[in-house]
């Protein structure tokens, strides 16, 4: 394998390398659990699990860590707000990002919460005070000494020049270009949910969070930090100061960030309407397979347009592979093998391979898997593909899912459970006709659908055209897409 990726540190696309053979130590940003996850975040958590699929499937034991951030500025108002606890107002959240990410087909990583370090970022401050890289003000919180890290802005590339004027910045997200010292450590307002510790109470920086887990799970050097391109500045420069302030080691190897979206042409906002959430799409009918396919369609380092003419073609492209995985399972074919079809098969996944290996330029690979495609099914109509060029099929479209996971057809509970959580929430409102279709589709088993099936072409074949239309019309009305082939009737559910 030579896979080439984007360094932000470098600038560049270089030739990935680990510090250990055969093995990566990846760690990527989360979620902050303080509310359900756009389509923007959710581009970013498919992309690195892609980025994760692909060196397992080139070979790679890979240790990979995501961070659960529960309890930065957002989380802490909002419980006060709600007057509810820290845990109880995260929890909520939290578990919405593991169904989501499931939903859309995300292995799951090792997951680490910021609330079960907290006595191990403490200490992490501690080792910084003793070198004189941090301080504690008068009210008890403590910074970080941007004056002390001269490499500060070498990441984001940033010219901090003249910039360094020791004032301090204690919010955890900040949008001007700023050199001041962030807080590592904040002392509770009246109020406020605090911990215990070692250096007094309190609770830590969102930056410092990422530096501790990460270096505690994966080592004080690993291989790659990954997260959306807006966390570069000022999260992972800080990351950065502080890690290697303390270690003296270079804390990653490799620095990967994926590209902001655009929805219809925009940027995502609520004051434009164009804010959504996994679950605001699957309440319109959108399948998470067309999502996630959607969400693949565009390299992770280019900007894509999220659009829902682009949805619902996503919908057709997924159908098509499905639909030429099932009817491979479903023909029978002559003996036999015709080498140029095992040929195909063959240079789809090394053109696939290729096209992932080159920044994992998706585009590529799904252009590849759809040509082989496009001329398999030629073969198949002509009558060419025998026996034992199914498997060779069968296979690039394997290489191609394990990396893209939309062919598996279980779309259905996954949108039943949105739909449950909807009527939960009292949110009955927001569920479209098409997910109510899509909800009685789901309720007809594919043995009562071919049955239906069976019972409308014996009706036509009868000459009993009322009988026949009228099946045919009840399953539509269910969802289910019926076509006539010259192998006999194929259907789908919408």
């Amino acid at each position: 394998m030579s896979l080439r990726l984007y360094n932000t540190m470098s600038a560049q696309v270089e030739e990935f390398r680990t510090l250990r053979d055969k093995q990566v130590f990846m760690y990527a940003c989360g979620p902050t659990v303080y509310d359900y996850g756009h389509i923007g975040n959710f581009r970013t958590f498919v992309a690195v699990d892609m980025l994760q699929r692909f060196l397992r499937q080139s070979g790679y034991d890979v240790h990979y860590v995501m961070n659960i951030t529960d309890v930065d500025d957002k989380i802490i108002r909002n419980a006060a707000r709600d007057g509810v606890s820290v845990q109880q107002y995260t929890a909520k959240y939290e578990k919405a990002f593991l169904e989501d990410s499931a939903m859309i087909g995300i292995e799951p990583p090792k997951l680490v919460r910021a609330t079960d370090h907290i006595n191990d970022m403490a200490e992490f401050v501690g080792k910084l005070l003793a070198k004189d890289i941090a301080y504690c003000s008068d009210d008890g919180s403590y910074y970080f000494r941007i004056a002390k890290f001269p490499a500060y802005g070498k990441l984001s590339k940033k010219d901090f020049g003249g910039m360094l004027d020791g004032a301090r910045v204690d919010v955890d997200e900040y949008d001007k270009d700023s050199a001041r010292d962030f807080a590592l450590w904040k002392a509770p307002k009246p109020g406020e949910a605090f911990w215990q510790t070692s250096i007094g109470p309190g609770r830590p920086g969102w930056h410092l969070e990422c530096s501790v887990m990460s270096m505690k799970e994966l080592g004080e050097s690993f291989d790659l930090h990954a997260g959306g391109e807006d966390l570069v500045f000022p999260h992972h420069e800080n990351e950065i100061a502080q890690s290697e302030s303390l270690t003296g080691k270079t804390f990653s190897q490799f620095w990967f960030h994926v590209r902001f979206l655009l929805v219809e042409g925009e940027k995502m906002s609520k004051s434009l309407g164009n804010f959504y959430t996994l679950r605001d799409l699957v309440l319109k009918g959108y399948k998470p397979s067309s999502i996630r396919y959607l969400l693949t369609s565009v390299p992770y380092r280019n900007q894509l347009n999220f659009t829902f003419d682009g949805l619902k073609q996503a919908a057709v492209s997924v159908d098509r592979l499905r639909n030429f995985r099932q009817r491979l399972k479903d023909k029978n074919f002559p003996s036999g093998s015709d080498p140029a079809i095992r040929t195909l098969a063959h240079e789809t996944i090394t053109h696939m391979r290729e096209a992932l290996e080159d920044d994992l330029n998706t585009a590529q690979a799904q252009a590849a898997i759809f040509e082989m495609v496009r001329l398999a099914n030629s073969a198949l109509d002509a009558g060419k593909v025998k026996q034992n060029d199914v498997a060779p099929l069968l296979e690039g479209l394997s290489k191609f899912d394990e990396i893209f996971a939309v062919l598996e057809d279980d779309d259905r509970p996954k949108m039943k459970a949105v739909f449950d959580w909807a009527v939960g929430e009292g949110r009955e409102k927001e569920i479209s006709s098409e997910l109510r279709e899509g909800i009685r589709s789901a309720e007809l088993s594919d043995s009562d659908i071919e049955q239906k099936i069976a019972a409308m072409e014996g009706a036509r074949k009868a000459r009993n055209f009322k009988l026949s239309d009228s099946l045919r019309a009840e399953l539509v009305a269910a969802g289910i897409m019926i076509e006539n082939t010259k192998e006999g009737a194929r259907w789908r559910r919408k």
